[in-house]
């Protein structure tokens, strides 16, 4: 028989076929024996019981000499058939089953020059028909590329099915070896052909590049023709030569020009809009048809040609308006697209520096400074919302986030351009919150109000300014019963402790604990006076009592109580000495308030004023006519306190006195009288005091206080340094000084304070090295 051992069977054949065949083609046969068997070998033993035995071939079998021409041309003319769509003169088994015995016989090599020969006729007349239709417009090019290419792949794929014997043989090297694949082969027969035929290349690639610009203007193409005609090329192994490059390049000069276009005729928001949708279409159009190793190129060409070259025309036209009207989406969109361009760092100097512009405008606006905090709070909060929203930022980025350091960065610029005013600002925007005229705010309402305060608060440099000015406006609120909630102060307080740590709010705590003393003191006082008969009766009096380091410092104003008030104060003073021997009272009467009960015409009132105006008022109760000299002879007051005084009694907007001659200033010849006329509807009046210039002057001591207190604290710094240094050069002094205190300052006041140490024999100059300071100890 013709055949080896191992064989591979063609489809369709069975196992009892392949038997009879073999034994009818083979002549000699093999004779098994069995339980029923009658013959056997010649010579052979008894036939055992279930056994099979196989005797040898008595001769070899022979191969017909004319067996190899004769199949191969059979397969020549099945490949022709094929390839002209015809049917073969054989079944495929048998044609399968010839190239098996070629293979078998070493007659694989002919099969595949034959294979090969078919293949490299038919690729060569393909592409000359092909390059032979010049006529017809780019899709018609593509659609009998695609039509040609598609049936000699399926031409080649069925002779491939034939072959598949030496197919395999080829890949496993049995009989062939250093030989390509028959569908490789194929492939490559039919790329040479197609680099002979550059014609045809090019219009192809032609074809598709105006396919695509097509479909970039809005025209509708066929997607799947162009797909299966880049797959070909990427078969052919010509895809990045042939198409990608100059794809690429084509795309570069389309964007190009877009982009120039666009940014001319269009606003930075629609311009960003357009520039979103074309890197989502050029990425779709990646996925759907082009080759993956395209999407990285072809996107970098968009980019570069809408984003790149027009970054510095989008910040510095569009992004302030972005800014300023407050447009999540289109900065978000904005950020988004600088991200590919690793244009981050140019987005964020254009944020910062916005930032500085508008924050800068805000503090410096001494117009409008009643409304800095605000203004200031709704910046910071908008600005949040940008950083988070558009930039996709949250607290977790931490200080490693340009955006995040940005927005610190500018705010701690702007707050700190106007030296103090910022925190006396703050500091008043936070006292009017917790006052108790703050109507119509609950208590999460007040915490949420505070917490954005402190944001601004965290950005001063001068928080000893912030300090001054919140304590004397706490005491303020304390003293005169002012404050909206003791739990909102406390917590207030708290959040500064945990801000500036515990040192920074001692005296503050100190101050509660002040007025939770004098509440008890009060008491006792109360029930120690109730047997004292010769105390004047109807008169109730508060004393808060404070302690003068932890409190702002009032100056002394003396003045003569009435008699009722006087016999109180005096009883109390005795009181609390004999309580607390060694101790000292200072009556600070600037600090006074009185409820004064009035009969006016229109019924009776309860004026709310300060001690002072109490001490004016009361001498009418005598006469109802009164001259400046007399009042000012009958209270005691300095010239500059009665003036204050009269003027918010008599020319303010509710008139409590009349004045003649009638004016806006107190003079020393004026005469004044109570206003039984008053027609105020409300029962209780409270009368404020001319509040401009007291202010104003008030604000000047209260700075003068906290310049004072950092001469002590730079005092107590050079001594600290110096003391552990023992010697150190100025340069090296002042760069640790500015390192430690916590309030911005000069190194010429910073020189003041050592040359006023050196006066005072803290340290010396060194007497080798005029630049260089030794400690004394």
């Amino acid at each position: 028989r013709m055949g080896a051992t191992d064989r591979t069977r063609a489809p369709g054949r069975d196992a009892s076929a392949s038997a009879s065949n073999t034994l009818a083609r083979g002549g000699a046969g093999a004779t098994s024996t069995g339980n029923n068997g009658s013959h056997g070998a010649r010579g052979s033993s008894a036939p055992q019981p279930g056994v099979l035995k196989i005797n040898p071939f008595k001769r070899a079998p022979s191969v017909p000499k004319t067996f190899a021409e004769d199949a191969r041309g059979m397969l020549r003319r099945a490949i022709v058939a094929v390839q002209e769509q015809r049917a073969t003169e054989v079944s495929y088994e048998t044609l399968y089953r010839a190239v098996e015995n070629l293979c078998v016989h070493k007659h694989g090599d002919s099969a595949y020059e034959d294979f090969s020969s078919g293949a490299n006729a038919r690729a060569r007349e393909v592409l000359r028909a092909l390059d032979g239709h010049t006529i017809g417009d780019n899709e018609v090019v593509l659609a009998n590329f695609d039509r040609a290419f598609e049936e000699y792949c399926a031409q080649a794929l069925t002779l491939r099915s034939i072959f598949l014997y030496l197919d395999r043989a080829v890949a496993h090297g049995a009989s062939i070896s250093g030989r390509l694949s028959l569908w490789d082969l194929s492939l490559k027969l039919f790329h040479e052909h197609l680099e002979k035929c550059q014609g045809v290349k090019t219009r192809v690639v032609r074809g598709l590049l105006h396919a695509i610009e097509r479909e970039r203007v809005g025209e509708h193409i066929d997607r799947a023709l162009a797909k299966r005609a880049l797959r070909a090329l990427h078969a052919l192994g010509v895809y990045g030569e042939a198409f990608e490059k100059v794809f690429i390049e084509a795309s570069q000069e389309f964007y190009r020009k877009e982009g120039n276009e666009y940014s001319a005729q269009t606003d930075v928001s629609d311009y960003l809009k357009h520039c979103e949708r074309r890197l989502s279409e050029e990425s779709e159009r990646c996925t759907n048809y082009l080759d993956a190793s395209t999407a990285r190129g072809l996107m970098r060409a968009c980019e570069q040609g809408l984003i790149d070259a027009h970054i510095g025309d989008i910040l510095d036209k569009g992004f302030v308006d972005l800014m300023r009207q407050h447009r999540i989406d289109d900065l978000h969109r904005l950020h988004k697209l600088l991200a590919r361009m690793d244009g981050l760092d140019r987005l964020c100097r254009a944020f910062v520096t916005y930032l500085k512009q508008q924050g800068t405008a805000i503090v410096k606006d001494e117009e409008n400074d009643k409304d800095m905090v605000e203004r200031l709070l709704a910046m910071k909060t908008a600005v949040d919302e940008i950083v988070t929203k558009a930039f996709g930022r949250t607290a977790a980025d931490g200080s490693n986030d340009i955006f995040i350091n940005g927005v610190k960065e500018s705010f701690e610029s702007f707050v700190n351009c106007r030296q103090n005013v910022p925190a006396q600002l703050i500091a008043k925007y936070i006292d009017s919150k917790l006052k108790t005229g703050n109507k119509g705010a609950t208590e999460e309402e007040l915490e949420v109000t505070l917490d954005k305060a402190l944001m601004i608060f965290r950005y001063i440099s001068g928080k000893d300014v912030f300090e001054g000015f919140y304590k004397r406006e706490l005491a303020k609120r304390l003293l005169h019963g002012k404050s909206a909630s003791i739990d909102a102060e406390k917590s207030m307080i708290s959040k500064l402790k945990a801000e500036c740590g515990s040192q920074y709010t001692q005296q503050l705590e100190m101050m509660f604990k002040d007025i939770d003393m004098s509440r008890e003191i009060m008491h006792a006082f109360r029930q120690s006076i109730q047997e004292n008969a010769a105390l004047p009766k109807g008169i109730e009096m508060n004393v808060n009592v404070i302690t003068s380091g932890s409190w702002p410092q009032y100056s002394t104003v003396d003045v003569k109580l009435p008699e009722q008030l006087a016999m109180l104060q005096e009883n109390f003073q005795e009181f609390y000495l004999n309580k607390h021997s060694g101790r000292k009272l200072t009556w600070q009467n600037s600090q006074g308030q009185c409820v004064v009960k009035a009969q006016f015409a229109n019924g009776p009132k309860e004026l709310f004023v300060t001690l002072f105006s109490c001490v004016v008022l009361m001498q009418f109760n005598a006469k109802p006519t009164l001259t400046y000299k007399e009042i000012a002879s009958e209270s005691g007051l300095e010239e500059k306190q009665l003036k204050h005084t009269l003027q918010s009694l008599a020319c303010g907007k509710t008139r409590i006195l009349n004045k003649e001659p009638k004016s806006r200033e107190v003079n020393d010849d004026d005469v004044f009288e109570v206003n039984s006329a008053l027609s105020e509807r409300h029962f209780r009046i409270k009368i404020n005091s001319i509040q401009v210039k007291e202010q104003a002057e008030e604000n000047k001591q209260t700075l003068e206080k906290i310049f004072a207190g950092r001469e002590h604290q730079c005092d107590a710094a050079i001594v600290r340094i110096m003391k552990t240094r023992k010697t150190l050069s100025h340069a090296l002094l002042v760069s640790e000084l500015l390192a430690q205190l916590k309030f911005p300052t000069k190194p010429s006041d910073l020189k003041k304070r050592i040359e006023s140490l050196i006066e005072r024999e803290y340290i010396e100059r060194d007497r080798d090295d005029p630049q260089k300071y030794n400690y004394l100890a």
